[in-house]
C-alpha cells in the first residue's frame, strides 16, 4: 500500500532526526519533488530542473548534497541503470530490500518491481553458507516485447 506523500514526509523526518538531521526546507522541496515524480528515477539535474521551477533560490550544488545527505541515510539510492547518469530512488518504509527494476534497452523504460523474489535465496545463503543477507537490488536489462515489433513510443529521454 502506498503512502501519502505527507505521511512519506513524516516517515523521512522521522529518519533524519533520528541521525541528527533536521528537516529544512531546501531538503523538503528536494524531497517532495522526489515523491511526486517517484517512479520517474529522477537525476540530480531532472530534480534541480523541477525544484527550479518553483524555487528559483535553490542551487544545483544544495541538490547534490541533499542528495548524497539521504543516500547516506538510506532514504534515497543513488543507482546507475547502464546510461552514466546517477539517479534516485526513493526506498520504501515497507521494502526490507531495495525493490527492483526492468530496463528496456531500447526505449530505457523502467519498470519496478515491488516484491522481494529473493527471501528465498536470501535464507538458503543464511542456512547454507552462514552469510545474513542485509540489502540486494537486482536490475534486469532486456527488450520489450513492443520494442523488438518497432512499436514502442517511449523515448530514452523520458527516463531523466
Amino acid at each position: 500500500m502506498q503512502m501519502s506523500i505527507s505521511a512519506e514526509m513524516e516517515r523521512i523526518n522521522r529518519h533524519l532526526m533520528a541521525n541528527g538531521y533536521k528537516l529544512t526546507t531546501q531538503r523538503e522541496i528536494i524531497l517532495r519533488v522526489l515523491l511526486e515524480n517517484e517512479k520517474d528515477h529522477l537525476s540530480a539535474e531532472g530534480v534541480f530542473m523541477l525544484v527550479k521551477k518553483k524555487y528559483s533560490e535553490i542551487g544545483l550544488a544544495t541538490v547534490y548534497r541533499t542528495l548524497e545527505l539521504l543516500a547516506e541515510l538510506n532514504i534515497v539510492e543513488k543507482m546507475n541503470f547502464g546510461d552514466g547518469v546517477a539517479r534516485y530512488d526513493l526506498r520504501g518504509e515497507e521494502q526490507e530490500h531495495m525493490h527492483h527494476h526492468l530496463i528496456c534497452e531500447e526505449c530505457g523504460s523502467l519498470q519496478e518491481i515491488k516484491e522481494d523474489w529473493l527471501f528465498e535465496l536470501e535464507q538458503r545463503l543464511e542456512r547454507e553458507y552462514g552469510f545474513k543477507v542485509t540489502d540486494h537490488r537486482l536490475d534486469f536489462t532486456g527488450t520489450y516485447k513492443d520494442c523488438t515489433k518497432g512499436e514502442c513510443k517511449r523515448d530514452r529521454k523520458a527516463v531523466s
